[in-house]
């Protein structure tokens, strides 16, 4: 079992920044998969980042350029460096864990971002 504990979101400006941070419960090193997802009011989860095997990276087309993913192993931490956010950026994001065919999620944490 992985627990998943989510930290950093809140409400910002549109054109700032936030870095949200996610530690799981057992050796990040290990997992097949981290990364997030959000999910906005009336829309399906999405993509935001993902990291796989430690080598691969994958984001969502609407926050390519402008997030960032990264893990430090030795903390069990994984990050999402979140720069020039826009509204449409507002949504619960989820952390994720792909580990020996099963799927882990925080319980997320709420980004807004205001005009």
């Amino acid at each position: 079992q992985v627990q998943l504990v989510e930290s950093g979101g809140g409400l910002v400006q549109a054109g700032e920044s936030l870095r949200l941070s996610c530690v799981a419960s057992g050796s990040s090193f290990s997992y097949d998969a981290m990364g997030w997802y959000r999910q906005a009011p009336g829309k399906q989860r999405e993509l935001v980042a993902l990291l796989t095997h430690g080598i691969s990276t994958n984001y969502g087309d609407s926050v390519k350029g402008r997030f960032t993913i990264s893990r430090d192993n030795a903390k069990n931490t994984v990050y999402l460096q979140m720069n020039s956010l826009k509204l449409e950026d507002t949504a619960v994001y989820y952390c994720y864990v792909g580990w020996r065919g099963n799927h882990y999620w925080g319980q997320g944490t709420q980004v807004t971002v205001s005009s």
